[in-house]
């Protein structure tokens, strides 16, 4: 049991960054302005929806590393560039699969405690499900950005998790 709750955030860390490597390719290929235009997401845009992706991993790991990350806005625009914005979204995956890789099962079940962005209160839960919050709004606004480059014409292929290159397969044959 212990082994496979280390295997399954670690396979969620693997996954998250795939996914982002995979929807950034594709969204490099559209036009800025329409990256950044208002498309009726919650985050309005393309980018607006990779801001706030990067801007509340960055609030989840700071708290999970005792460092915090000070907000203004679960909107607030980090980066106006776009190949910026990559760069900085694919070092902070890189960062999140290695505080990943380096926990134990016993470091799953430490509390963590902070105060809410949303709403100011104090809150308190497992690293564990922290991990899986994170990684689950990371799949629930990426679902956003496909839909948006589906309507802009792009394909961006498979984003289920068991077409992840290196998954253990077990077909026959």
């Amino acid at each position: 049991m212990e082994g496979s709750r280390l295997y399954h955030v670690n396979r969620l860390a693997a996954y998250n960054r795939w996914m982002n490597e995979r929807l950034y390719a594709v969204c490099a290929q559209i036009p800025d302005h329409d990256r950044k235009r208002d498309l009726g997401a919650f985050f309005r845009s393309i980018h607006g929806t990779f801001n706030h992706l990067l801007l509340v991993d960055r609030l989840w790991l700071g708290r999970l590393v005792g460092e915090p990350y000070a907000i203004d806005a679960l909107d607030q625009e980090l980066y106006a560039d776009f190949d910026e914005l990559r760069r900085q979204r694919e070092a902070e995956d890189r960062r999140l699969i290695d505080w990943v890789a380096g926990q134990g099962a016993s470091d799953l079940d430490r509390i963590v405690r902070y105060v809410s962005a949303v709403d100011r209160q104090p809150r308190r839960f497992r690293t564990e499900d922290i991990l899986l919050h994170l990684f689950h709004h990371q799949t629930h606004h990426r679902g956003q950005i496909t839909t948006l480059v589906s309507q802009l014409g792009h394909d961006f292929g498979d984003t289920d998790l068991i077409f992840m290159p290196g998954t253990p397969t077990t077909n026959p044959g």
